[in-house]
């Protein structure tokens, strides 16, 4: 997220917290997809991390230099907590950039109506990103885990939230400054028509996740060597923070619907209340005491829309719902895997026949198989199994239901080729039953000679 929200809207029921999600409801005529994608900085020389302020490690800039070079070039908002510029805000509303806690330099793309103009959007932020980092002698590398630096090595950047969290994360679980400080993702957000439409989207996005998981699969290295998983990212989000996280088994129960998630919401504790310019820490505190001007931490202030909406954005499950649905279980990688990733859920979930299709895959697995897939995924990847059989062989059934359903979507790009272009990525992964970890695997085993400092010239931005 690349600023926390400020609406002081005072909400004091269950009934709006619903009603807010509610709005994001759409016709499928006006859905649209944004997708989310981070990456590691470093220099290029070295390949040594990125700090916020170059001068700290002798450099001519750091990752301040880069937001204020990419604001010159764009013209773009900037967005600061207490004096420091951490992202920047596009014209309206259409796409940020912002910072995750190590640096990684992530852009929330526009709401747009195809995978060819997110493929667009991608092109371009790398050509002006790349336009800005090349005089500092810096680079971008995608995979889901840093592949050389350790946790100490990693810097922090100056958003106040990130201490708070920083603070709570290993009170919670053994990984969760691992997730902040070490890992990238790309995800994609994509709309829904009705609170019907809404559960559909989210039980098949929630079985499937694991499956993007492994096919995605891009962070089998860890401080220099291999790491033993194909997807330490995915791995990491296990021992987080678990009241926040998971794969939400009560989506899949009867009478699933926005209050349910609400209700969910409404008991995961709190990481921080924002007033003005304060970040109030109040990490383990309850928004039901919130609601009701009951929180000890701030006697007597109430809920806002700011509150509702900066907590829903501290979630962190598997798939998680907004005003619309979030996909959050793919590592980062090479440029045609972030496009890739969008297309691979447009498919599936903005076809009805596919969508039905796939729903019919996963309909039948209880909580207890959803929840072995998800544990076994990140090691195993496409050798996992769900239902009796390989997730490789379940693979390649819900990448051709993507396939048709891009397909049937018949949206063009200027040579006439249509979005299924954007999913032979995944297709030759599903096809080989190969991810993208195992052929680096390889690689390091081989040509690099046990070396991971190879992957930074090879799949550098």
């Amino acid at each position: 997220m690349a600023r926390d929200v400020s609406d002081t809207t005072p909400i004091s029921s269950k009934a709006e917290l619903i009603g807010w999600i509610a709005q994001g409801e759409k016709p499928a005529s006006e859905f649209r997809l944004g997708t989310e994608h981070e990456k590691f900085p470093f220099y290029t020389d070295d390949l040594s991390p990125v700090p916020y302020e170059g001068a700290a490690a002798g450099r001519s800039g750091g990752i301040r230099q880069l937001l204020e070079g990419m604001q010159e070039r764009l013209g773009w908002e900037p967005i600061l907590d207490a004096g420091h510029i951490i992202g920047l805000a596009g014209p309206d509303g259409g796409g940020a950039i912002s910072l995750e806690p190590g640096g990684q330099f992530e852009l929330s793309g526009a709401p747009l109506a195809s995978v060819h103009e997110e493929a667009r959007e991608l092109d371009q932020h790398l050509a002006d990103l790349k336009a800005v980092a090349e005089p500092h002698g810096i680079g971008f590398l995608a995979l889901g885990h840093s592949p050389l630096w350790t946790r100490e090595e990693t810097p922090m950047m100056p958003k106040r939230r990130y201490e708070i969290m920083k603070n709570y994360m290993p009170k919670v679980g053994t990984r969760g400054l691992d997730m902040m400080f070490r890992t990238c993702t790309v995800q994609v957000n994509l709309d829904f028509a009705s609170e019907a439409d809404m559960v559909r989207k989210l039980r098949v996005s929630l079985a499937l996740q694991p499956l993007a998981a492994a096919l995605f699969a891009a962070s089998p290295f860890s401080e220099g060597k291999l790491n033993g998983f194909q997807s330490m990212r995915s791995e990491i989000w296990r021992d987080t923070d678990n009241a926040r996280s998971g794969m939400l088994p009560f989506a899949f129960d009867e009478g699933m619907s926005y209050e349910a998630y609400v209700d969910w919401a409404l008991d995961v504790p709190l990481y921080f209340v924002k007033r003005g310019d304060t970040y109030h820490d109040v990490a383990g505190a309850s928004f039901r005491d919130l609601l009701s001007g009951k929180l000890p931490q701030l006697p007597g202030e109430r809920a806002t829309i700011s509150d509702w909406v900066n907590h829903l954005g501290t979630l962190f499950p598997e798939a998680r719902l907004k005003r619309y649905i979030e996909m959050r279980g793919a590592d980062a990688g090479p440029v045609e895997m972030l496009n890739a990733l969008p297309a691979f859920w447009v498919g599936l979930l903005y076809d009805d026949a596919a969508l039905s299709a796939a729903w019919d895959l996963v309909k039948g697995w209880s909580a207890d198989e959803r929840q072995q897939l998800r544990d076994t995924a990140p090691k195993a990847g496409l050798n996992a199994r769900i239902g009796g059989r390989p997730l490789r062989e379940l693979a390649r059934e819900v990448v051709e239901l993507s396939r048709a359903g891009l397909s049937r979507r018949a949206l063009l790009d200027a040579q006439g080729r249509d979005e299924t272009q954007y999913l032979d990525p995944v297709v030759a992964i599903a096809e080989s039953g190969r991810t993208l970890a195992e052929r680096l695997a390889v690689r390091e085993q081989g040509a690099w000679s046990g070396k991971v400092e190879p992957v930074f010239p090879e799949l550098a931005f």
